[in-house]
Order: C-alpha cells, then sequence, then structure tokens
C-alpha cells in the first residue's frame, strides 16, 4: 500500500518511532515541531531527572545516543549517573536526532484525523493539505495534557495562563519575570520542587505547597544505591527492573491495579542533585488539602486545610500549579468526534494491544497516552527502547 502512515508529534517518541519505520522501509510523514515542549514549554536552566542511561532516543541503528550526540557535537560526554542532563542540551539533542534520522519532518499542525469510508484515514494540515494514510500514531507527548485540580479552577475561571493570576507549571520558560514578587507553587514533585528552586535564584519569594500524601523528598545519589539490586533506569530496585524491561504483560493486569502503578510507581521525588538548592531556600507548607483558589484584588489565595484540621488562607502573586498531566483522550480534539467516540478508554486513556495499537485499527498511541497499557516507564525517554520497535514491528505486519 503507497499510502504512508502519519506520525503526530515530533518529540523523543514521534522522532523514534519514525525513525524505526523508515528503518523498515515504511512510507512516513511525521508533523510537528521537533522537541517543542522541551525547548518551549521546560523552564531555562532546568536538568534532567533522568540519568543519561535512562534519555536516551531509540533507534533503529547505532551512532544515535546522548552519547553519540555529545561526541558530534565536541561537548563532555554525558555518560555515568552522576552526570546531569541540561534541558537545553536534551533539546539539542533531540534536534540532532531528527535531522540524522527523520529529515523530511513536515513543522505543520495536524488539524484533524477521521476514519475514511474505504479504510485508512483522512488527515487535514492547517497548511490546507489534506490526504490519506494508511494508519496514525499518536505521539503528541504533553501536548494539551497539562492538569488543573478542579479546587484550584476558582482562580483561573478561563483556564491557566502564564500572565494571570494563576498558571501551569508547563506555561514558563522563563521564570526571572517572577523576581520580586511572592509566588506560590503547589506540587511536591520534580517539576514542582524544581522550579521553586529556579524561581527562587531568579528573585522570586516562593513558598511550596505539598497536599495530602505529597511529602517532598529526594532521592538517593547513585553512590548510596543499594548494589545487591538490578539496575533499572531509574534506580536499583527489582520492581524497577521488572517495570522498565519487561513491560509485555503490564496490559493484563487488572485495570485498577495498572492506574495505581502509573501513578505510584516513580511518583513524586525530587532529584539527588535538587536538595541543597531547595533546603533552605524554599519553605514548604504541608497541608492536608487544597479547598479552593480565588482571586481577590488582582491576587490570588488559596484555602487550605491545616494537617490540624484546621483552615488557613495563603495569598500570593501568583501560584504556579506542578500538578502534572493526565492523559484524556477528550482532549485530543485533533481526533475527530466519531474516531474518539469509537475508541475503547479506561479512565480517558486509550486501551492498547500488541503493538501499541488501539480499539480503532490502523490507530495507534506511544509515549504518556500508553502509560495505562504499558506502564510507568512510557512517561520517560528510555521508554521508546520497548515501545518504538513493537509498534514498527506491528505496523509492518510482524507481532514480535
Amino acid at each position: 500500500m503507497n499510502q504512508p502512515v502519519a506520525v503526530i508529534g515530533a518529540g523523543p517518541y514521534g522522532l523514534s518511532t519514525a525513525a524505526h519505520l523508515r528503518g523498515r522501509g515504511i512510507p512516513v510523514r511525521v508533523f510537528g515541531k521537533p522537541m517543542v515542549s522541551w525547548r518551549d514549554h521546560m523552564p531555562a536552566g532546568m536538568l534532567l531527572k533522568s540519568t543519561p542511561a535512562a534519555s536516551n532516543i531509540d533507534a533503529p541503528q547505532r551512532g544515535h545516543t546522548l552519547a553519540d550526540y555529545c561526541d558530534a557535537a565536541g561537548t563532555r560526554r554525558l555518560v555515568t549517573d552522576e552526570d546531569i542532563i541540561p534541558v537545553e542540551t536534551f533539546t539539542a539533542y533531540g534536534e540532532w536526532f531528527q535531522q540524522r534520522l527523520v529529515p523530511g519532518l513536515e513543522r505543520v499542525r495536524v488539524v484533524s484525523a477521521d476514519r475514511r469510508p474505504g479504510g485508512g484515514f483522512e488527515l487535514k494540515l492547517d497548511s490546507g493539505e489534506q490526504f490519506a494514510a494508511r494508519a496514525v500514531v499518536v505521539a503528541t507527548g504533553l501536548s494539551g495534557l497539562a492538569h488543573l485540580p478542579p479546587e484550584l479552577a476558582g482562580a483561573a475561571p478561563d483556564g491557566p495562563t502564564p500572565t494571570g493570576p494563576l498558571s501551569h507549571s508547563s506555561q514558563h520558560h522563563d521564570l526571572s519575570r517572577f523576581a520580586g514578587q511572592e509566588l506560590v507553587v503547589v506540587g511536591a514533585g520534580q517539576s514542582a520542587l524544581e522550579t521553586a528552586a529556579l524561581a527562587a535564584e531568579a528573585g522570586a519569594r516562593v513558598r511550596l505547597v505539598s497536599r495530602g500524601r505529597g511529602r517532598v523528598a529526594f532521592g538517593a545519589p547513585p553512590w548510596r544505591q543499594p548494589r545487591l539490586r538490578p539496575e533499572s533506569p531509574f534506580g536499583r530496585a527489582w520492581s524497577l527492573w521488572a517495570l522498565s524491561h519487561y513491560p509485555h504483560p503490564y496490559r493484563h493486569l487488572p485495570a485498577r491495579t495498572r492506574h495505581y502503578l502509573v501513578r505510584r510507581v516513580l511518583g513524586p521525588l525530587g532529584a539527588w542533585w535538587l536538595r541543597d538548592r531547595f533546603e533552605g531556600e524554599v519553605p514548604v507548607q504541608e497541608v492536608a488539602a487544597i479547598v479552593r483558589a480565588e482571586i481577590g484584588d488582582g491576587r490570588p489565595t488559596l484555602t487550605v486545610r491545616t494537617l490540624g484540621g484546621g483552615t488557613r488562607d495563603l495569598t500570593a502573586d501568583h501560584v504556579i500549579a506542578a500538578t502534572g498531566y493526565r492523559v484524556d483522550i477528550a482532549a485530543m480534539d485533533f481526533l475527530g468526534h466519531e474516531l474518539r467516540a469509537e475508541l475503547a478508554v479506561s479512565r480517558g486513556t486509550p486501551k492498547l494491544g500488541a503493538g501499541y495499537v488501539s480499539s480503532v485499527p490502523g490507530l495507534y498511541f506511544t509515549g504518556l497516552p500508553a502509560a495505562a497499557s504499558y506502564g510507568p516507564v512510557m512517561r520517560f525517554v528510555c521508554g521508546t527502547e520497548f515501545a518504538s520497535p513493537r509498534l514498527a514491528a506491528h505496523l509492518a505486519g510482524s507481532h514480535g
């Protein structure tokens, strides 16, 4: 069949999938701006929590690891667990990967994708072009999936905005704009802790609010990892090793178990190297819950329930919700309404079978939307090593 496969998204998963499809000789068209989430929606100066071993974009041939990029760029090799990766370096690595393995990338947006009556899919681009594809791979990463808890919505009735009273952490690239301001960061994961530290270093007066069981904690440095357990990209533990290297049976677990593990395994935890920059610099307010968020005199106020059972108001110039991402098929509005209605989902996420195919033949999902079917490793770049070759093999007609 001469119709191409359409890959929507040009982050690590989209680029890796496209490289594997090209490696099998399958015609493919790839849409999106390369590494756009990493370049535009991560704060400047951010450092990756993942180690170099967990940050390779999988390719069908040798010579395309992060270390290979460092060699090509003439920069210091990042290879050990103690090497820390600046986001700018990782973004440049992804763009280098794209130029070498996905040179035909089309920097246009897919407006809609619908099923064709005769089979396959019809896609419309914002350039005005319409074309037919034999299959569609959704690899849109975090785009459109920023999660704002309902209790914070009162301070952002029209949605979070970087210039309004409340924003999401994904909306900031330059945190220096908060210099001299009172800033509250909500969350307890790496994004919250690093956003708070970077804003404080940029001159903001920052307070971090952690909710419920979201206690602030930091991982152990590499030299304190237990040596008698197997090594994985995320640390030394039997469970992490199994979830990293053998996600095959994950989709056969009960739905409740799968969603729980995605949420709890590798959950909120600061990187070991962030501890010294955070502790003593950013005060932490642990609360039982945030009751509501309101705006008064242009400033946001959070009403919180304290650990002792009382309530307290916290006011600031701005609130950043570092509250993560949540997969929701309904938010992927480029997929036609009938297509979304036809998809089998579980708690908003697509149910995927072997080879990452959804319940709609020819429609595939990879990256974060696949985590509920293939496990927490799909939340990280190193998941491309498992996902991309299997998805490409399935599309090629092999179920290996």
